[in-house]
C-alpha cells in the first residue's frame, strides 16, 4: 500500500463525495442528510486544508477544514471533519490525514482545531484522542436525526479540542 496525504483537487470530488455518501448513510458521521455541490463544498473549505488520502492512486479518504467563525477575535480556530471508505478504516489513513491537517493548519497560523462529533463514531474519538485532542463537553439532544439507522432520534455530539 502506497499512501499520500495531498491537497484535494477539483478531480477528487466524484471519490470524495462518494466518501462522504457512505459517511452520511452510516448515521454516525454528520446531521447533514445528503453531500453538498462540489461548488458549496470548495467555497465553505479553507482550501489549503483540503486533503485526501491516495492510496496507490485512488482516493480512500478526505479531511477539510472551515472557519468556527467569521468574527475576527475566532480567526485562529477551525472546525475539521476526516471521512475514510468504510472498506479502508483501519489502515491509519484517518490518522494520517488528521495529522497532516495539524501540520498544515499549525504552519498557517491557527490555534486551536475543534470538532463535534456523534458518541457512537468510537473509531473517531480514539483517533482524535491519540492525536492530542480532550474532550471539552457533551451537547445533550443537539440534533434531530431525519434520516439513516437513527432516523426520528435525538442526537448528542461531543466537543473536542487541539490548541496548537
Amino acid at each position: 500500500m502506497s499512501l499520500t496525504i495531498r491537497n484535494m483537487i477539483d478531480a477528487d470530488w466524484a471519490a470524495v463525495e462518494r466518501v462522504y455518501a457512505a459517511g452520511i448513510a452510516s448515521g454516525n458521521a454528520t446531521f447533514a442528510p445528503e453531500t453538498p455541490t462540489k461548488q458549496d463544498f470548495f467555497a465553505t473549505r479553507l482550501t489549503p486544508l483540503n486533503l485526501v488520502a491516495d492510496v496507490d492512486g485512488s482516493v480512500l479518504g478526505w479531511a477539510a477544514a472551515t472557519p468556527t467563525s467569521d468574527r475576527d477575535v475566532y480567526r485562529g480556530v477551525i472546525e475539521h471533519s476526516v471521512y475514510v471508505d468504510p472498506q479502508a478504516t483501519s489502515r491509519g489513513l484517518g490518522s494520517a490525514l488528521l495529522e497532516s491537517l495539524i501540520e498544515r493548519a499549525r504552519g498557517l497560523g491557527f490555534w486551536m482545531i475543534q470538532a463535534s462529533i456523534l458518541p457512537e463514531n468510537i473509531g473517531s474519538l480514539r483517533m482524535h484522542e491519540k492525536a492530542g485532542f480532550r474532550q471539552v463537553g457533551r451537547r445533550e439532544r443537539i440534533g434531530f436525526m431525519t434520516f439513516g439507522p437513527h432516523a426520528g432520534t435525538w442526537r448528542d455530539t461531543v466537543l473536542i479540542e487541539k490548541r496548537l
